[in-house]
């Protein structure tokens, strides 16, 4: 799913208009990124958490050219899946995140 099929979707559940769900989709994934730039984490319960983790720096090798390469050391974002959200995509959960509606 992609951030347009996403603000189709929020459009299409509920009374808002797509210039609407287009601002609080943004406006959840601005707040997400500025707090994980802030490294604080992000816990959404029965979906899953968001956390930063840093890497050190290592040498790598170009596979081209085969030079040694310095890589720095980074932070990137994780995600760890809740068991909510894992039971309902391994097909385990009684009902999807869909409010109780059964499965087609």
């Amino acid at each position: 799913m992609t951030k347009s099929e996403l603000i189709e979707a929020i459009t299409a559940r509920g009374d808002i208009t797509k210039a609407r769900a287009e601002l609080v989709v943004n406006c959840v994934f601005d707040t997400m990124t500025e707090s994980l730039q802030r490294n604080e984490g992000i816990e959404i319960r029965g979906f899953g958490s968001f956390t930063v983790r840093p890497y050190k720096g290592y040498t790598g090798r170009n596979p081209r050219t085969g030079q040694a390469v310095n890589v720095p050391p980074k932070r990137l974002p994780f995600f760890k899946v809740g068991k909510e959200l894992r039971e309902i995509v391994n097909g385990s959960a009684e009902f999807p995140i869909t409010q109780g509606r059964t499965r087609d």
